[in-house]
């Protein structure tokens, strides 16, 4: 079966999908799209004829397309169940819905790579602005984050049991991002603990951005 993935390297929404083919064991082959090289490789016609919106990743199998990394997470999940990536009851699965959905809904679009573009150049807010934008964002959602998943009690080492679940591929590359942007970690010791523990997982490691063919 011929899989596909358009991904970036450093684009958190790729690096999700990443981790989810690797837990389940499947393998796609990845298309890079540099969302900087020569004006952005995404804005380019051939890729808007993929992706209208012009963002990664996509997914694609079976002749079918779809673009929206949660999106693409679920069909995922539906369609290759072994090693689940949600809990088994309805009420864990809202849960864990939850933890993704504040990451990839609630952080990471404000702190996206056309949003800052769009700070710095079309409305002038200067570098170090932007840095503090960055930081406040980051810094708002993982306080919630970690008062969820600490007073929950569903942590047995990773967002949600003893297995790594859709929040995980969500958190690990926030995390990631929040590094390169220099966000203090240390009132958030039970993601860095997450964190920690999904790093030292195989499926984790091979998707990392430093471990990507188009890492430059």
């Amino acid at each position: 079966m011929d899989r596909i993935l358009y991904t970036y390297f450093r684009s958190s929404a790729a690096y999700r999908v990443r981790i989810a083919l690797n837990l389940k064991g499947l393998m796609a082959t990845q298309i890079p799209v540099h969302l900087v090289r020569d004006g952005g490789e995404h804005l380019k016609p051939e890729y808007k004829a993929i992706n209208p919106q012009g963002l990664v990743p996509v997914f694609g199998e079976d002749g079918m397309r779809v673009s929206q990394s949660l999106a693409i997470l679920e069909y995922l999940e539906e369609k290759y169940p072994t090693t689940p990536l949600l809990p088994s009851a309805l009420a864990d699965r809202a849960y864990v819905r939850q933890l993704a959905l504040v990451i990839a809904c609630e952080i990471h679009p404000i702190n996206n790579l056309r949003v800052l573009k769009y700070l710095t150049g079309t409305l002038g807010v200067a570098d170090a602005a932007k840095s503090d934008w960055i930081k406040h964002w980051i810094a708002q959602g993982f306080e919630a984050l970690e008062a969820e998943i600490t007073a929950a009690g569903h942590s047995g080492g990773f967002c949600f049991g003893e297995t790594p679940t859709l929040a995980d591929c969500c958190l690990v590359p926030q995390i990631f991002n929040a590094r390169r942007f220099d966000v203090d970690l240390s009132p958030y010791p039970t993601l860095v603990a997450i964190d920690e523990r999904c790093a030292a997982l195989p499926a984790f490691q091979q998707a990392h951005p430093s471990a990507q063919a188009d890492a430059q």
